[in-house]
């Protein structure tokens, strides 16, 4: 139980700002190949970190993909 109260949660419908939220977590806390495995880019902690996991849980309750959310302008 203790586990599913240290996620955040994720509201629906997810507005355009928790999407604009979502897009740039996935870019900056993104993963990168270590001997150790996958750790976050930043700071070398396991990925995916808990933004990592908010970020691709809310993009995916928006039914889009990171692919949708293409570049920054």
């Amino acid at each position: 139980m203790s586990a599913v109260l240290a996620e955040s949660p994720v509201l629906t419908p997810v507005t355009d700002e928790d999407l604009a939220l979502a897009a740039h977590a996935v870019r900056v806390h993104a993963p990168e190949p270590w001997p150790q495995g996958q750790l976050r880019h930043s700071e070398r902690v396991p990925y995916p970190c808990r933004l990592a996991r908010w970020a691709h849980v809310t993009i995916h309750a928006a039914r889009l993909t990171e692919e949708h959310l293409g570049e920054p302008a």
